[in-house]
């Protein structure tokens, strides 16, 4: 499975939003920031240089996005939604996740702002852009509903093709899971994976693609490449695929996440979201700190 940690610790890069930064000082200009033997660098010397820096621009540009997708969708995002999430990673990577966090260089506190940074942003997103019907009847298209399946995960495909032989000569799934795979999560629940459908992000495109093909009680009769290895998958359960109306929710979420990984869609977003929030900035060196989102005399006002 992938990662989840490390794309929240992108928060939506592809609308090149980050985490906030921490708000100014409130101290007067001339306040020391640091003192050397022989002098000293003040708050506004500090100042001065940092907005000349891509990096000082691009903290700028992040602290009024995340203020004003608070302003405009912050009662959409509860801090409830924001701990649920949180719990679920944190449940997920288990005793590692301290780790984990610490690997992708953040802290409790920075992975929460992530999480709910992305929450406002697909709040924005929902709200601004509207799916058509005709973006549902494509997605319907391909759509799978969710299916439930064992699996067991192996270095080697001839292990994989080994463990498909045992199974066909009557070998019990849950046996060989248990003495065969490397997912240590599933191994010894016979394999069992949480039911999935056609949106899911967490397993690999051929993982999905080789279960879907497969009918109640089938088992691949190949193993299946992933990134984590090589697959022996067995169909628990695969459902008819029927009504739309049934499954609209979950279409509908597959289309704004796919909106949410185009760079043009998300840029859009952002823009409306800051041409609302009548941004002004002040200080003519940053003028053009929003650019990529509106042009400039939208935001120097």
């Amino acid at each position: 499975m992938k990662s989840y940690i490390k794309k929240a610790a992108a928060v939506l890069a592809v609308a090149g939003i980050a985490l906030s930064a921490s708000a100014c000082s409130n101290n007067s200009s001339n306040s020391t920031v640091a003192s050397y033997k022989g002098g000293k660098i003040s708050q506004q010397q500090y100042y001065d240089e940092m907005k000349k820096s891509q990096a000082g621009q691009q903290t700028l540009a992040n602290m009024i996005i995340n203020r004003t997708l608070e302003e405009q969708y912050g009662d959409k995002v509860s801090q409830k939604k924001v701990d649920k999430q949180y719990n679920n990673y944190k449940k997920q990577y288990g005793s590692q996740f301290s780790a984990v966090l610490q690997q992708n260089g953040m802290t409790t506190s920075s992975f929460k702002q992530n999480l709910k940074t992305n929450l406002l942003t697909e709040a924005a997103l929902k709200d601004i852009k509207k799916i058509s019907k005709s973006q549902e009847q494509k997605a319907w298209k391909t759509y799978q509903p969710k299916v439930t399946v064992q699996h067991i995960l192996v270095a080697k495909k001839s292990t994989a093709q080994n463990i498909i032989k045992q199974l066909k000569d009557g070998k019990s799934f849950s046996s060989l899971a248990k003495k065969y795979s490397l997912d240590t999560a599933t191994k010894n629940k016979a394999g069992k994976l949480p039911s999935f459908d056609s949106t899911d992000t967490t397993l690999d495109s051929s993982f999905k693609t080789a279960a879907f093909k497969l009918k109640t009680g089938e088992v691949t009769s190949t193993p299946v490449k992933s990134q984590s290895g090589y697959h022996v998958i067995k169909m628990i359960k695969h459902p008819a695929k029927g009504k739309f109306a049934d499954h609209k929710k979950a279409i509908d979420n597959q289309i704004y996440a796919s909106m949410a990984q185009d760079q043009s869609t998300m840029r859009d977003v952002i823009s409306t979201v800051l041409k609302k929030a009548n941004v002004s900035i002040k200080d003519n060196d940053l003028k053009n700190v929003l650019s990529q989102y509106i042009s400039t005399s939208s935001s120097n006002k």
